[in-house]
């Protein structure tokens, strides 16, 4: 029961748990026999206008046909104080007092087996009002921050990707060879040697170095990203100390989440669980990168994590702007995390058979759409948005790059990796993102596709691009 701030409610909530759970005496006519309030079928079959006192409307009918479970349902509740306050005579039945002749009787007819309803008149009147018309808040991107193979910094980012840079090269953190897996070519053993794997990394200035050595990847890619996108959107300490922590958000996700930390847990286990690191388990779970982040800088708002595999950035991006147009927060930091590049990462893929196999040609590996493609390249890193409320943004005078319009979730509901043939969800998520930002279809001219390089992923995603963009020749595809 909820008192306070919804107190209006509180009392008719109680009423009606009383008038529903409770039996009360029924009438007795000369002869004895019950006139309960339900009528034999034949005089059922008689039709009465509906009675002028609301206090009628309230009845509720209980059938009983064993007593003691009426009693035990009875006893199960406790009401609220406004209701025993302003009920005495049914708070008595929930309090110790003496009983008397009338509530000795109840009893028995509690226990009768037979039919008997109550009208209970609510406290008083539960008023619906209803809320005024907002306008609706509008979200902005304000900051960027990024920890990639192809640089650590926006603008360096951006430009090797302009310059066809390829972040794709041999694996150095592992030696492939240790562990081989079949190519089912030749029956050939070998691995995969090749990803998207970030060479060289520092914590300096963004992590605590005792947090460092205990932490995944994953986590230290995310909080160095996360207060990178802060530092780029002019979030410095006297606009920290000015911003209202209540309103401030982290949802930054990650599909695979703390592998190697969990992983060497694991390997540590068979030597003696003392050898374990105490905090494995917290930091193999995803949403505690969020949560780090957030107890780094005191945010208090919405703080949580998605995991849906290659769109859980996607996910995270349109949640975050979601809790801003609600009003839930005025700052929040999204994006997503991973850093699945060790042997039981790598082993999981290549047994599905997911990965390309062009371990000799690293920059020319992934392909999407290309007629050769034989799979996509893992990779690793973290990218994350400072979103913000548009009016928010104007207020502290942030530097906006752009605007957040709608987005869209759907499922193909079909199978585990394997799309739908139709691609039907595909389409009906880009027509609902399209339909909730109010952009049409020949407005579009930039697409960043999925684009796994996988021979059936490809073909079925540009096969529903066409059939929603097919039309319009300034739509421009990228990966």
């Amino acid at each position: 029961m909820i008192h306070s701030a919804a107190s209006s409610m509180a009392s008719p909530l109680c009423t009606w748990l009383v008038a529903a759970c409770m039996s009360v005496t029924c009438h007795t006519d000369r002869a004895g026999t019950p006139k309960a309030a339900l009528r034999s079928s034949k005089r059922s079959r008689r039709t009465k206008a509906l009675p002028a006192n609301t206090s009628q409307l309230n009845m509720r009918l209980i059938s009983s046909l064993y007593g003691s479970s009426i009693q035990g349902l009875i006893s199960s509740f406790e009401p609220c104080d406004d209701y025993c306050n302003t009920h005495n005579a049914f708070s008595s039945l929930f309090r110790s007092t003496t009983p008397n002749r009338r509530h000795t009787r109840l009893n028995k007819l509690s226990h009768s087996g037979k039919t008997m309803a109550v009208a209970v008149e609510p406290a008083h009147e539960v008023t619906a009002t209803k809320k005024p018309p907002t306008k609706q808040r509008r979200v902005v991107v304000t900051g960027l921050g990024v920890v990639t193979p192809l640089g650590h910094e926006p603008d360096v980012y951006y430009n090797n990707l302009l310059d066809g840079v390829s972040g794709i090269s041999e694996i150095e953190t592992f030696d492939c060879a240790e562990y081989p897996t079949a190519t089912f070519v030749l029956n050939i053993l070998c691995f995969q040697r090749i990803a998207g794997e970030i060479k060289s990394f520092s914590t300096d200035g963004w992590v605590a170095p005792k947090l460092s050595k205990r932490m995944d990847k994953f986590m230290l890619y995310l909080l160095t990203a996360g207060k990178k996108a802060l530092v780029d959107g002019g979030i410095t300490e006297d606009v920290m100390d000015e911003l209202n922590k209540e309103k401030c958000g982290v949802l930054i996700g990650s599909a695979m989440g703390g592998m190697k930390v969990f992983n060497d847990a694991i390997e540590a286990l068979r030597v003696s669980y003392k050898k374990m690191n105490p905090f494995c388990v917290p930091f193999a779970t995803t949403n505690m990168g969020s949560a780090i982040l957030a107890m780094d800088l005191g945010w208090m708002g919405p703080n949580y994590s998605i995991s849906t595999a290659c769109a859980t950035s996607n996910f995270c991006i349109l949640n975050a702007a979601n809790h801003i147009i609600r009003g839930e927060a005025d700052v929040m930091l999204c994006g997503g995390s991973d850093a699945a590049i060790i042997p039981i990462g790598l082993g999981g893929f290549v047994a599905c058979r997911a990965l390309s196999q062009r371990n000799t040609d690293p920059t020319k590996a992934s392909r999407p759409w290309d007629i050769n493609r034989d799979g996509f390249v893992m990779g690793e890193g973290a990218g994350v948005l400072l979103l913000e409320d548009l009016e928010h943004a104007k207020k502290r005078g942030a530097t906006i790059y752009a605007e957040f319009l709608g987005g869209s979730f759907t499922c193909d509901a079909y199978h585990v990796t394997e799309p739908r043939p139709d691609g039907a969800g595909v389409i009906l998520c880009i027509e609902k993102a399209l339909a909730q930002s109010g952009v049409s279809k020949e407005d579009v001219n930039y697409i960043n596709a999925h684009a796994t390089s996988t021979p059936a992923g490809d073909l079925k995603e540009f096969q529903a691009l066409l059939h929603c963009f097919g039309q319009n020749p300034e739509v421009h595809l990228s990966f």
